[in-house]
């Protein structure tokens, strides 16, 4: 480990985090180190602010062909890979005597060799995303220790940081779900001690922008930092670019909810009783299959596999990551979202049927609030995303 250089990126959707990660080869963990390097997409001139995507029913159907980039969305994917591979080639150059692994994750569909985008919802497709950043290595004379191997998933990274991370929930756990909201919603499982990708597991339990809850909308809105500020513009008829020009986001419309704003109570109240249901969905389905609580986002999407291999399982600990974790911890000392979180849950067991779920999730009625814990691990994807360089690389 001495000669390697462990890079991890995040490739969100404004911008690209670049850390360093340490393994410590006595707990065989990993952990973010103090270097670390972020760009922001429109910090370079040839940023498009209003790109519109190529129509998503477009994209999936050239998947399989194809793919015609559009003269937008090579600019602007030309921007979205410069920006990373310059958080990459800058981590580099602070240590140039190392051979680097570098580990990717990036939103969106992966072509067939998994290191290109081809389809994704909010962005440029990006066929040769891996190739892009690594010819801009070689144009610096740097050499990376390996190939990029594939790009990931940020959703399955989170689940990779809260296991392999000295600082991470699921590795003390056998069973576990972890939600994650930044800009969109990451769902990842550890079920009997391994982790369990959701595209692994789509036959029986679907991720949450998937479903609707029953004013149809997709529970994203209620999980993501950038969904709840979607719903409070809905209820406050301010658009979202005022909101974000005014810098009112969720700690600030939860203040606004404190003060009795309306628009903001009847957000943080939705976003309570939509939090608390999908909690329920996820520990029911998984112990007893699915039972059609939802509808789903694509009308032809169908949970084919009820009984599934993990039936008769009862998760030990929730984990809320990211900023949905530090809205829920900033609320706590509040009489809103958590303890409304934990009333609605204590509802929903409250009516089961089940022994065995009231008996694990229920004391004196309520809900036990220590099986949900908050993620300390802003930056799981980046963790993840080098612990799977790793692995890929000890695997070759």
């Amino acid at each position: 480990m001495k000669n390697i250089l462990l890079i991890g990126i995040d490739g969100g959707a404004t911008k690209v985090s670049g850390w360093v990660i340490n393994y410590q080869e006595q707990t065989q963990l990993f952990q973010l180190s103090d270097i670390n390097l972020q760009k922001k997409y429109s910090d370079y001139p040839d940023f498009n602010p209003g790109y519109t995507p190529v129509d998503i029913k477009t994209q999936l159907d050239e998947m399989n062909k194809e793919i015609i980039l559009t003269m937008e969305e090579n600019k602007q994917g030309d921007v979205y890979m410069k920006t990373a591979a310059d958080v990459i080639i800058g981590l580099l150059k602070k240590f140039p005597e190392k051979k680097a692994l570098i580990g990717i994750g990036m939103p969106g569909l992966k072509t067939a060799d998994k290191r290109g985008i081809s389809a994704i919802a909010n962005g440029p497709r990006m066929p040769g995303y891996s190739e892009f950043i690594e010819l801009k290595i070689r144009e610096e004379n740097l050499t990376p220790g390996a190939p990029i191997a594939h790009l990931g998933s940020d959703a399955d990274y989170c689940g990779l940081g809260e296991e392999y991370s000295a600082d991470g929930l699921f590795k003390d756990v056998r069973n576990a779900y972890y939600l994650g909201g930044g800009t969109g919603v990451a769902d990842a499982l550890k079920l009997e001690g391994k982790l369990i990708p959701f595209d692994q597991a789509k036959s029986w339990i679907a991720k949450a922008w998937e479903m609707l809850c029953d004013k149809g909308i997709s529970f994203e809105r209620y999980a993501s930092a950038a969904g709840i500020q979607f719903i409070y513009s809905r209820y406050s008829n301010i658009p979202v670019e005022e909101l974000n020009n005014n810098h009112i986001y969720p700690p600030q419309i939860l203040e606004k909810a404190l003060s009795d704003d309306k628009a903001a109570v009847d957000t943080i109240n939705d976003v309570s009783i939509y939090i608390a249901t999908l909690i329920y969905e996820r520990i029911t389905t998984i112990y007893s299959g699915w039972f059609g609580l939802f509808s789903f986002v694509n009308p032809a999407r169908e949970l084919t596999e009820k009984d599934h291999k993990y039936r008769g399982v009862l998760l030990d600990r929730i984990i809320i990551g990211q900023r949905l974790g530090d809205l829920l911890d900033d609320s706590k000392q509040t009489p809103l979202l958590w303890s409304r979180i934990i009333e609605r849950l204590s509802e929903l067991f409250s009516k089961s049927n089940d022994n065995r779920l009231k008996k694990k999730y229920l004391q004196n009625g309520r809900f036990k609030e220590d099986f949900i814990a908050i993620s300390r691990l802003r930056e799981a994807p980046a963790i993840g995303a080098g612990v799977d360089a790793w692995i890929t690389c000890n695997k070759s």
